[in-house]
């Protein structure tokens, strides 16, 4: 006698077909989430019904907000900086019985709306989101206003109603730039993200004004935009540093475009500070693995993580009171790779 072979279970694929629906409507209409028309609706309650069909236990649970989860959305999960800050959240959270999903939008904002819309009709407790434009954030501030618990970290913007945890970032760089000028150096070339991103429109502009206030002028030259990768920071160096009457100092405004400097200018045979100084914005781990070590403007990494998970709790638990806004200060941490120019440097490069 032939062994009786195990039916397949039923999917939403085979409930839509049954039905006659997309297998979008049949999803929204088993689990609850965005509109189905009447009609529809029936259908496809019917057709599960008839098939059989049992659904994701996991997922319907998530839907009905039954599951203690969180999402985060970081800019980039391979920077560092976030990638230390999804740690110590998830961390924390599993201290409170909270589990973490993560989602990076890759500084794009597209990217960052549709999955905060993937998440929120997940019906996650709440979101921890960095995001990835000063411009453009309706969908943040609609998501605050219905009530979702959000923090906004290492990125503050305007007019969205919930909590906020950022660094002083002008400042920050304002006082590295000060640094390099106070060691005699006048032509301080910047390695930025000329982009939407907060953080690295306040790091230029503590750039700009720290050379302003020092009598010296901005030159656009000096100036080369990387996206924030070891590869792109490595071609802008080398755009920067090919050209005639170079920097005699460089500024690169995070970890990742740091790194890629550093390849860059070993690649040209320059050495660090002996020919070129630099200060780096993030302090990370091979700033000290370097011979000489990096000095950089260093970030409470450390603290960010932890105090977002504490804001996120209290608004799950009920707390309606005004946003709150921690902004905390940088530290320069000198070490080894800026050296003080003499007035014959300063004109023979």
């Amino acid at each position: 006698m032939a062994e009786k072979t195990p039916s397949r279970a039923v999917t939403i694929k085979d409930v839509a077909a049954a039905a006659n629906v997309s297998r979008a409507t049949a999803a929204r209409a088993l689990n609850s989430y965005g509109y189905v028309g009447e009609a529809a609706a029936l259908r496809v309650a019917e057709a599960a019904a008839r098939l059989g069909y049992r659904g994701n236990r996991v997922a319907q649970a998530l839907r009905q907000g039954q599951m203690p989860i969180v999402g985060f959305v970081p800019g980039d999960i391979q920077n560092p900086f976030f990638a230390h800050i999804a740690h110590d959240i998830d961390f924390e959270l599993r201290r409170s019985r909270h589990s973490l999903l993560i989602a990076s939008s890759e500084e794009d904002l597209k990217q960052e709306q549709e999955l905060l819309d993937s998440l929120c009709a997940l019906n996650v407790r709440g979101l921890i989101v960095a995001p990835a434009s000063a411009v453009g954030n309706d969908h943040l501030i609609r998501i605050a206003e219905e009530g979702m618990p959000l923090v906004l970290i290492d990125r503050a913007v305007t007019g969205v109603p919930c909590d906020v945890i950022s660094v002083d970032n002008d400042n920050g760089a304002y006082e590295a730039v000060s640094y390099l000028i106070g060691n005699g150096h006048q032509r301080i070339g910047v390695i930025h993200d000329d982009s939407r991103i907060v953080t690295a429109q306040e790091r230029l502009t503590g750039y700009r004004r720290a050379l302003t206030d020092s009598g010296l002028a901005v030159e656009p030259r000096l100036m080369a935009v990387s996206q924030s990768t070891v590869e792109h920071a490595i071609d802008a160096t080398i755009r920067l540093f090919s050209q005639p009457n170079r920097p005699t100092a460089l500024f690169t405004l995070d970890s990742l475009m740091t790194t890629g400097a550093l390849l860059a200018l070993r690649s040209m045979g320059l050495s660090v500070p002996q020919d070129i100084s630099l200060v780096g914005f993030d302090d990370f781990d091979l700033a000290t693995f370097t011979d000489p070590q990096i000095t950089v403007v260093s970030q409470p990494v450390g603290q960010i993580g932890p105090l977002a998970v504490r804001m996120m709790l209290d608004r799950i638990a009920g707390d309606d009171s005004a946003p709150r806004h921690t902004r905390f200060p940088t530290r320069l941490i000198v070490r080894g790779s800026v050296s003080r120019l003499t007035e014959r440097s300063k004109t023979h490069p």
